[in-house]
């Protein structure tokens, strides 16, 4: 059975750069459309349904923030991530506020594009599947109460955790068996992914496992360059 590939809007109207960035992401298994502009870019995003746009801020006839707009009056949900050569705190600011998921500042590294799509996608697909109403969740012989931040083991006195270890196990929980991407977690939690939120987190993971040492049948393993992921063993 054939693998249904996450579709990308890529505007850009730098056309070598566009190209070879649009095979890069076809290369890691992306279904691509290029725009050569914000004019091209909205009329191909009516034509068809994407998983992200990636938008150049600075591009003639119609610029990113102009064409961001112009896609949040038809899809409020879709994810938006900008490409731009401006630094400026406000520039930033303004691509926020119409309605931007993140920000990538030219020239970037390829690899950390992919992990920010790859991350935005998962965090849809979460926001997709998460049921707010949702407090209780089985870990192994644990039972985490989200809503009032105790794990407890077995029925013991439960032990009452930070915000940040309550939403990390919350997320691990929600994806157990699965992998929860590292910058997924950053950027949802921490809201940043710089290196020493990412330190922060693994000093977070640990205390997670010193909580759940108790049980040998979980276990929280580490996803080399990627994330972790939570296992809770069968008998």
């Amino acid at each position: 059975m054939e693998t249904v590939k996450n579709k990308i809007l890529l505007v850009e109207d730098d056309l070598n750069f566009g190209a070879i960035l649009k095979d890069y992401l076809i290369m890691n298994d992306f279904e691509v459309v290029l725009a050569r502009n914000g004019m091209e870019g909205i009329d191909k995003f009516n034509k068809q349904k994407f998983d992200v746009c990636i938008l150049d801020v600075m591009m003639p006839y119609k610029d990113g923030y102009t064409l961001a707009t112009e896609i949040r009056e038809v899809n409020k949900q879709v994810p938006i991530l900008f490409l731009t050569a401006k630094t400026m705190k406000e520039d930033v600011l303004k691509g926020y506020k119409v309605g931007a998921d993140d920000y990538l500042n030219k020239p970037f590294d390829s690899e950390v594009l992919l992990m920010k799509i790859k991350a935005i996608i998962q965090r849809k697909k979460l926001d997709n599947k998460t049921d707010d109403s949702k407090t209780e969740f089985k870990i192994g012989d644990f039972t985490l109460n989200s809503k009032l931040r105790f794990l407890s083991y077995k029925g013991e006195e439960p032990v009452k955790l930070s915000p940040k270890e309550n939403e990390l196990l919350k997320m691990l929980s929600l994806h157990e068996d699965d992998l929860t991407p590292r910058e997924l977690a950053l950027t949802q939690i921490w809201r940043d992914d710089n290196y020493f939120t990412s330190r922060s987190m693994d000093v977070y993971i640990a205390k997670l496992r010193k909580h759940l040492k108790p049980d040998e049948k979980v276990e929280i393993l580490n996803i080399h360059g990627e994330g972790f992921r939570l296992v809770v063993k069968k008998n």
